[in-house]
């Protein structure tokens, strides 16, 4: 027998517009799930009223490592326990085997990262000649030297910068502040930036915003994102970049040369440890790729 003409998926179908009016388009796509779980069922000799509660955590498993989004699995999920939560009603089966059942732990993408290389390249590439182009090295360089956020970096003022003691205050949620050291490299080139081009591109008027826009304004996380994909082009990056990659690059890289994962998430501002460990897992597969045994990391 079909899915499409399985007796139970045709009630519940039915069901969902007569009782709970829920469009065509809910409806097909209900049907379709369910008929891709009947099938899968039927694979392993079982059907939908025989199905249990190990069928159905291996499906959800096997839909994730198929490569479905975590997001679809969950509508999935929330398929299946409209279904049998019918059918228990319907009296069709005598017990849901979608109860207790809980989305397998899906692990977390590891991000896309740069190599110490390509990261030299993409800091070279604004012309550092004209005002927008120095803007644009000097941004590019705290970012990579601070490991900020770009919504950190384009909200940046005057005062969070202490050049003198090397340090950048970031503020977090609440009463929250986090202090970032800049690092020399980093500092030269913001000395620069301040000397030769802010005033230029502040046209005259008064503002704390560390680096404004082409109309002395803060700039958005948007524009300084297309900014990243243009140096990135020019630097010959041909990779998949989010407005994180520096972000993300500034931390593999210090944990590559040995920084403590408790330290690295000070400065990035994680909250929970958990959240900064899966650098490590991108630092050890960039240090197997290149054929190193990665440091332990507590």
């Amino acid at each position: 027998m079909s899915a499409a003409k399985h007796p139970l998926i045709e009630r519940f179908l039915r069901y969902l517009w007569l009782e709970r009016g829920l469009s065509r388009h809910t409806r097909e796509a209900y049907g379709a799930d369910l008929a891709l779980f009947h099938d899968w069922l039927a694979e392993r000799g079982a059907d939908l009223q025989r199905g249990d509660r190990e069928h159905v955590r291996e499906y959800l498993a096997w839909r994730l490592e198929a490569g479905y989004h975590a997001r679809s699995v969950a509508r999935l999920l929330s398929c299946l326990r409209h279904f049998y939560g019918f059918c228990k009603v319907e009296g069709c089966i005598d017990e849901d085997p979608t109860l207790q059942v809980i989305l397998p732990q899906q692990s977390r993408a590891v991000p896309h990262s740069l190599s110490e290389a390509q990261v030299l390249a993409l800091l070279a590439a604004p012309d550092t000649g004209e005002a927008l182009g120095l803007r644009d090295r000097a941004m590019l360089e705290v970012l990579y030297a601070c490991g900020l956020r770009v919504s950190e970096l384009v909200a940046l003022t005057l005062e969070q910068v202490e050049l003198r003691q090397g340090l950048v205050r970031v503020p977090g949620k609440g009463a929250r502040e986090r202090l970032v050291p800049l690092g020399e490299v980093a500092i030269d080139w913001l000395r620069r930036y301040l000397r030769e081009a802010r005033g230029e591109l502040l046209l005259g008027k008064p503002s704390d915003v560390l680096f404004p826009s082409l109309r002395g304004e803060q700039m958005t996380r948007q524009t300084f994102w297309h900014r990243i994909k243009r140096h990135a082009r020019s630097a010959g990056i041909e990779q998949p970049l989010s407005p994180h990659t520096l972000r993300h690059a500034f931390a593999t890289h210090l944990l590559n040369h040995g920084a403590e994962l408790r330290v690295l998430q000070q400065l990035l501002g994680h909250r929970l440890l958990s959240t900064t460990q899966i650098y490590t897992r991108l630092a050890e597969t960039r240090l197997q790729a290149l054929g190193a045994t990665p440091a332990a990391h507590d």
